[in-house]
């Protein structure tokens, strides 16, 4: 048995659990047990069909809305609640709605509560009215004349994209798309050979968010981009797989969360860029379902949709999958940090390494975040420990492989 999100072990029935009711109503299906204590010893609950009416009596008058549940009187006299997911959130106890955080239960913020009740409403942010009457959108009316040859634009085609509604007006996704509004935007910091060299900062903010992407794509070519003498001839050369940054960008920017004021940030090192978003996972996603690009939940679908007409985006949930494509052939891969509040991506710079035959061995005997000990990668690759440790050493000078530990606590892995 192990404490996690969605099961929860009580000793006795005491009101403390009904926080994670709400949690749970809010959020996540989850489990409770009555009758465990925080070691897992199983003491049961006396009399447990009374005590289940007790649960049910303080479910009904203490939570508002009501949430959907069910009990079970297990045969270890246990008892099991299973609350489920509600729609009409927030699910309130004594006026304070709860979230689960790990193991633990606490109060959510306003910002939270605020989509909560949103949610509830079956709204999203940017679907909320923006309160402005003269939006103008010469910058969207250029890339869709541009992108897919439209020939008129004007308020139908608000209306076609979902930005405007005839009772309501413009939408807060419109705000975001118009030539001016007051939303964060990108922050751009440009680094030299280290985190203490900082060349240059520039951020996009008050104008469209369409305006901000193709501006820091901008920012990208004049950085990554770079001419290399090839059998005399000069030919372009992408430090960075344009494809992976591009899709790294259009992922932050759409679904990011917009309630939130803090800007999107790219941190750009000779050796990588660092594009971090607000806002983390929703519901029941992992960070191996986001890595893996297994996800259909849109946080802005309206932006995204948008984004998609212009050709940005070709698919919903296939951003990540791309990245992950544009390093198939490359040794150094991209990393993913997931939190409950940001989503950073960093995208390393591909060396033009020439490696031995016996190099690409080493490092295909080594799997991503994993560490290897020399004699390890001794039975996997099968080289002896004297021409190993050369193979090793200039993998190290490349920069593909990390050590650290020292003597028999030494180890490897792939940077």
């Amino acid at each position: 048995m192990m404490k996690n999100k969605k099961v929860v072990y009580k000793k006795e029935v005491s009101k403390i659990y009904l926080k994670t009711v709400s949690a749970f109503a809010n959020y996540n299906d989850g489990e409770i047990i009555f009758g465990i204590t925080d070691v897992f010893d199983v003491v049961g609950i006396d009399n447990p069909i009374e005590a289940c009416l007790n649960i049910e009596n303080q479910i009904n008058d203490s939570i508002k809305p009501k949430p959907d549940y069910s009990l079970k009187i297990n045969d270890d006299k246990t008892i099991s609640l299973y609350v489920m997911q509600g729609v009409n959130t927030p699910y309130r106890y004594n006026g304070k709605a709860y979230k689960r955080n790990d193991s633990s239960t606490i109060e959510v913020d306003a910002i939270e509560e605020k989509r909560l009740i949103l949610a509830g409403m079956n709204i999203s942010f940017e679907e909320l009215n923006a309160n402005e009457a003269n939006l103008k959108f010469s910058y969207l009316c250029q890339k869709l004349k541009e992108i897919i040859d439209l020939e008129n634009f004007n308020l139908d085609t608000l209306k076609s994209l979902n930005l405007y509604n005839s009772k309501f007006g413009y939408n807060n996704a419109a705000k975001l798309l118009s030539d001016e509004n007051d939303f964060p935007g990108v922050d751009i910091a440009i680094f030299g050979n280290s985190i203490n060299i900082f060349k240059k900062r520039v951020t996009f903010a008050g104008e469209s968010i369409l305006k901000q992407y193709y501006d820091s794509l901008d920012i990208y070519k004049g950085e990554y981009i770079v001419e290399k003498i090839d059998g005399g001839f000069r030919k372009k050369v992408e430090l960075i797989p344009f494809e992976a940054y591009r899709e790294a960008l259009a992922n932050a920017i759409v679904h990011r969360t917009w309630d939130i004021n803090a800007n999107t940030k790219i941190e750009m090192y000779q050796d990588k860029i660092i594009i971090s978003s607000p806002g983390g996972l929703d519901g029941d996603m992992t960070k191996e379902d986001y890595i893996k690009g297994n996800y259909s939940f849109l946080r802005n679908p309206i932006i995204a949709n948008v984004f998609r007409r212009l050709n940005i985006i070709e698919a919903f949930a296939t951003g990540i999958k791309r990245i992950n494509e544009a390093y198939k052939n490359a040794y150094v891969k991209p990393t993913y940090n997931v939190t409950p509040s940001a989503i950073s991506i960093t995208l390393p710079v591909i060396e033009d390494y020439s490696l031995s035959l016996n190099e690409a061995k080493v490092i295909d005997s080594i799997k991503d975040n994993y560490l290897y000990s020399r004699s390890d990668i001794e039975k996997i690759s099968g080289f002896t420990k004297d021409k190993l440790i050369r193979l090793l050493a200039s993998l190290q000078e490349k920069g593909l492989i990390e050590k650290s530990g020292k003597g028999r606590t030494t180890y490897y892995k792939k940077k």
